[in-house]
């Protein structure tokens, strides 16, 4: 129930579907040559479903691992994560199984605490950093991303400024990034006033932007000689004689076919030679 979000007006109550039907689901798509699944939720890892007649409760770990364990060659992934909700052992289930992507999605929305209280996210600026730092201790490699929105009600410059510390210290891969916009019946509707000027929404999400623009290219050219397991999923965008893939960290990745007799599907090694802001650019090895 954030303040600035619509959703739960529309779409009513948080509800976890049937175990049993999303692995069966989960395990037809993988027999019908699928290689890709994602399990989703407007807040995933609170997933909490037991059976009838009751028994052991299936949490979203459980419910990852089980998912994973259809076929080591059965990619998995999950979105989107609130931080309040993503535990230990959701972190150390992606680390246990290879098929579990090391990549999570964390929206932030604001680096100011009294702006997070104001968004009602349930966590403090501080719990968040303690949160990325805790799931960079159990998979030191996995790729962050996350959503930030500029101008909420009553943001200064100095929440914005915390804002962009925060997005310093995480360092996401990349961020889906916007401007308050007042939905009707929300809470923040109700109670708040939208009291940023536009004018000064637009430059705090223009400075929001260039900085993960910069974040998102010193992330991939840190990846520049490393080598990456990809799922081939298909031409690129730019020419037929390239594939397209995804890292395990949710990072594109194109590289030529070189007559090679790949097609979508299947996972290849690629070193990764290149970049741009927001593509790696490799060689099948």
């Amino acid at each position: 129930m954030c303040s600035f979000c619509v959703v739960p007006f529309t779409r009513g109550r948080e509800r976890s579907r049937d175990a049993d039907s999303i692995v069966k689901e989960c395990r037809d798509l993988y027999d019908n040559g699928y290689r890709e699944v994602t399990l989703l939720g407007q807040n995933v890892d609170s997933y909490h479903w037991t059976a009838d007649p009751p028994a052991e409760a299936v949490t979203f770990a459980k419910l990852l691992e089980q998912v994973a364990l259809i076929c080591p060659s059965l990619r998995v992934r999950f979105s989107t994560s609130h931080p309040k909700d993503i535990t230990d052992e959701v972190l150390y289930t992606i680390a246990r199984y290879e098929n579990i992507c090391n990549y999570i999605h964390l929206p932030v929305q604001s680096g100011s605490t009294r702006m997070l209280q104001l968004m009602n996210r349930t966590y403090t600026r501080e719990w968040y950093i303690a949160k990325v730092d805790r799931i960079l201790a159990i998979i030191p490699d996995c790729g962050l991303t996350s959503d930030i929105i500029a101008g909420f009600c009553t943001e200064t410059e100095d929440d914005h400024r915390l804002t962009m510390s925060l997005m310093e210290y995480a360092r996401f891969d990349f961020g889906y990034m916007y401007i308050y916009s007042e939905r009707p019946g929300t809470l923040a509707a109700r109670r708040y006033q939208d009291d940023v000027p536009a004018a000064i929404k637009r430059r705090r999400l223009d400075e929001i932007i260039k900085l993960q623009n910069r974040l998102s290219r010193l992330s991939n050219l840190k990846d520049i000689g490393k080598t990456f397991k990809i799922l081939i999923e298909g031409d690129s965008k730019k020419s037929p004689d390239d594939w397209k893939g995804r890292t395990s960290h949710s990072k594109m990745v194109v590289f030529p076919k070189l007559g090679t007799a790949h097609c979508p599907g299947d996972y290849v090694e690629v070193r990764i030679k290149d970049c741009t802001g927001g593509t790696l650019l490799g060689e099948l090895i």
